[in-house]
């Protein structure tokens, strides 16, 4: 018959050492280390090397290259496209913006009602936003269709380029961008919706409060939350846009239709000027950065403010 002894005092206390040793050796962060070592693989390293490659004349093929300094961010306010591209993006960028969440604002409220087809509403509305962006843009180049009697054209009686007329062409990627995403901005502004006591509209309809006092008073200072995470994302979505310019109209027609995203490209892999291309992205990142700031800035105070 075994006999089973209780542990001592002193085999207690190593234990407890040994456990303590074995906390030391494995701090909680060591867990998150093969994911900050593939972060830093795919992210970091590329975004350093990127910093050092605008500094330089690097081709992109093989490993020549020299620094020159500030030559390539000189090189880009001499660059008539590249200056054309900043001015197209800030464009898209506002009317993106702008339609965008004035059109989710208002799907938001029309299927915040009691209709029967609420549920379906929101799923038909909000579905493009899964959808790939090449793909939208080639379904978008069909309904441009620029002959008459189809697409567009053949439901409003019209015979435009939509996607050929430099006059038209960017209103044309903005139009699609908006379908694209308006459902995105309209499911955020459901949930700011979904966060305005039903109490408070009570209390105004009993004060006499109409539609529109109701929603100017009530439900739109409730609703800063809301608006600010929609106008950062779609801020910078329209500035970095680059896969619905790319795939409807390669900039085109002309450079009617260029970014900033689709003039980096075609400088890396176009023109083999990768040096050159990783300064306008560089810019491109700061540009960013600093509208990111003074945006979350002014909307962060108008939160508190409300």
């Amino acid at each position: 018959m075994s006999v089973i002894t209780k542990p001592t005092g002193a085999s207690t206390v190593t234990a407890a050492k040994r456990g303590r040793r074995l906390g030391a050796l494995s701090p909680p962060w060591l867990f998150a280390a093969p994911a900050l070592l593939v972060y830093a693989a795919v992210v970091l390293y590329p975004s350093i090397a990127g910093v050092v490659y605008a500094f330089t004349d690097w081709s992109g093929i093989g490993g020549d290259m020299s620094f020159v300094g500030l030559s390539n961010f000189r090189a880009i306010l001499d660059d008539e496209q590249a200056l054309g591209s900043l001015g197209n993006t800030l464009l898209l960028t506002v009317a993106i913006v702008v339609v965008q969440n004035g059109v989710g604002l208002l799907l938001a409220l029309g299927v915040n009602t009691k209709i029967r087809s609420r549920a379906l509403l929101r799923v038909v509305f909000f579905s493009p936003v899964v959808v790939s962006p090449v793909m939208v843009a080639f379904l978008w180049k069909y309904i441009y269709n620029p002959d008459p009697g189809t697409g567009l054209n053949g439901l409003l009686g019209l015979r435009v380029d939509w996607l050929g007329d430099p006059s038209v062409a960017l209103w044309s990627v903005a139009g699609m961008v908006v379908w694209q995403y308006a459902g995105y901005s309209m499911v955020i502004f459901l949930a700011g919706l979904e966060g305005v006591p039903k109490e408070l509209h009570e209390a105004a309809m009993i004060d006499g409060a109409g539609t529109f006092q109701r929603f100017r008073y009530v439900t739109w200072p409730l609703l800063a939350p809301a608006v600010t995470i929609n106008l950062m994302l779609s801020t910078i979505g329209g500035l970095k846009l680059f896969d619905q310019v790319f795939a409807a109209t390669n900039g085109g027609p002309g450079y009617a239709t260029e970014t900033l995203s689709t003039v980096l490209y075609k400088q890396a892999f176009v023109y083999g000027k990768f040096g050159y291309s990783t300064a306008i992205a560089l810019v491109l990142a700061l540009f960013v950065a600093a509208v990111s700031f003074v945006q979350i800035y002014y909307l962060r105070s108008r939160e508190v403010s409300q």
